[in-house]
């Protein structure tokens, strides 16, 4: 006779299963990232494409036209306070129409000099005004809050951002129970919209000192401050492996209690070892391994 908990593994290992086949990448608008990308990642992976304010929201927009045009489902970031105002907005929105992009990620961002749109609220009321054709909107999560916002403002910030959205993506923690304790606490508020939950990939110390590096001095050390527990575990011993974070979180993925219905990968850029861990991973749940 099966026992309960064994049906219940079973539909652990299933759900997995299902999580690492539709596992989101999200990549950076470096030189050669459109070749690395067609070298490395299956047309079913979904793409997101980040904004910082070196290189511009022209270079995101740029890539996710391109990953588009090779047969890529990719949401770019809309990183508001690198968007100058309505007629800037109108024609992104005209651009990715017309590439057939439907999905995008909408952020505060990091810019220190902004236009019309200091923060993502803003943006999503300005999307909704002059009307767009996205069937997809995500926004971002802070499960252990954010250095310089309260936690407070974060929580009344998502209640408003919530309504304009069809995901969240949660930023990097590597405490499964503080993530699932967020979680849980967003949907007894009554905020249901499926949760992705951010972690790093299968990424090497060298790459992230590279990239960091990569991103300019001041960048650099914004993305630092903002990541440390993130950088430094790259240096404990052993360095970091996303496997012990999966395990915590498993349980819950497409629990009713915390809506987390997925993984979301901050890649770096280290495309070829994310999509062999990914296809390891899809082995070890569906029990071909």
């Amino acid at each position: 006779m099966t026992t309960k908990d064994e049906v219940d593994s079973r539909q652990t290992r299933r759900a997995m299963t299902d999580v690492f086949k539709n596992l989101g990448y999200e990549v950076l608008p470096f030189k050669g990232t459109a070749d690395n990308v067609l070298a490395n990642v299956p047309k079913d992976i979904r793409l997101t494409v980040t904004a910082s304010p070196p290189k511009g929201i022209g270079a995101t927009i740029d890539l996710a036209v391109a990953l588009a045009g090779h047969g890529y489902h990719v949401a770019p970031h809309l990183s508001a306070r690198m968007i100058r105002d309505e007629r800037q907005l109108s024609e992104i929105v005209a651009r990715l129409d017309a590439a057939g992009i439907d999905d995008v990620f909408v952020v505060g961002g990091d810019a220190t000099d902004p236009g019309d749109y200091p923060d993502a609220l803003s943006l999503l009321t300005a999307l909704d005004k002059i009307g767009n054709s996205f069937t997809e909107v995500g926004i971002g999560g802070y499960p252990e809050g954010h250095a310089s916002i309260s936690d407070a403002n974060l929580e009344s910030a998502l209640k408003a951002k919530a309504p304009f959205a069809t995901n969240i993506v949660t930023q990097i923690c590597f405490d499964a129970q503080t993530t699932i304790g967020w979680a849980n606490g967003l949907h007894r508020n009554g905020i249901d919209l499926p949760i992705r939950v951010g972690m790093p990939g299968a990424v090497s110390r060298q790459r992230l000192i590279r990239i960091s590096g990569g991103i300019g001095l001041g960048e650099s050390a914004k993305f630092l401050k903002k990541q440390q527990s993130m950088f430094w575990r790259f240096f404990l011993p052993g360095g970091y492996s996303p496997d012990k974070l999966i395990s915590g979180l498993r349980a819950s993925v497409g629990s009713a209690d915390s809506n987390i219905a997925g993984f979301h990968i901050f890649t770096f850029n280290e495309l070829e070892k994310t999509e062999i861990w990914r296809r390891q991973m899809v082995q070890r749940f569906s029990g071909n391994s």
